[in-house]
């Protein structure tokens, strides 16, 4: 840490600000209003790993480490959506090479640590890696579901769900995307009914 260059942190630093300020840009697309930002997201998914049991055979900090990172190249690219048609090789290399700045900024031992995990996300091949964006999917149809519930408005946010169904591949998150959309089915037949009310979102 003593060798840090004091300029450089504090240029980090601001980068990672701009996630706290950032808005998840899908939700922007379809016009949610006081939406999450980009921090909040990686943060949630970072207290999930807590989850994570001594015997599943992951490594809980690793996984922490993922969530914290992956979406780390949006504090200088921003939240590319599949809206934005943008092909996915321009994305990737747009993501890799923010991810490539922000660790000059580290220096070899901090920069290449974080570098290397986000390579390991993107890679997808890792148990831990392929956990962390199960938990990325799973917290964007958790928090469709609590706009859809917060706003009234069953279904509005289908199109969340269609883009990560069968996807999942953890037993564990599976289970709870199984028991998610059994709520969400029994929300949308509620307001159906009429008999639902505008209370905050429980789960």
């Amino acid at each position: 840490m003593d060798d840090l260059d004091t300029k450089k942190t504090l240029n980090f630093i601001n980068l990672l600000n701009t996630l706290k300020h950032s808005s998840r840009k899908g939700w922007d697309q379809m016009d949610v209003k006081n939406h999450e930002q980009i921090s909040g997201h990686m943060y949630a998914m970072a207290m999930m790993t807590f989850l994570i049991g001594k015997n599943s055979g992951l490594d809980k900090n690793k996984c922490m480490q993922l969530a914290l990172v992956h979406d780390l190249a949006e504090c200088i690219v921003g939240d590319i959506t599949p809206r934005d048609n943008v092909p996915e090789d321009i994305k990737h290399n747009q993501e890799l090479q923010a991810m490539e700045d922000i660790a000059k900024l580290l220096g070899e031992e901090i920069g290449g640590e974080i570098l290397a995990l986000y390579k390991e996300y993107l890679a997808k091949e890792t148990n831990e890696a392929k956990f962390v964006k199960d938990l990325d999917r799973f917290d964007m149809i958790y928090t469709a579901l609590w706009y859809e519930k917060r706003d009234m408005a069953p279904e509005s946010l289908q199109e969340f769900f269609d883009s990560t169904h069968g996807k999942f591949e953890h037993p564990f998150v599976r289970k709870l995307v199984a028991e998610l959309l059994n709520q969400r089915q029994e929300f949308s037949g509620a307001s159906t009914n009429g008999t639902s009310t505008c209370e905050q979102p429980q789960f």
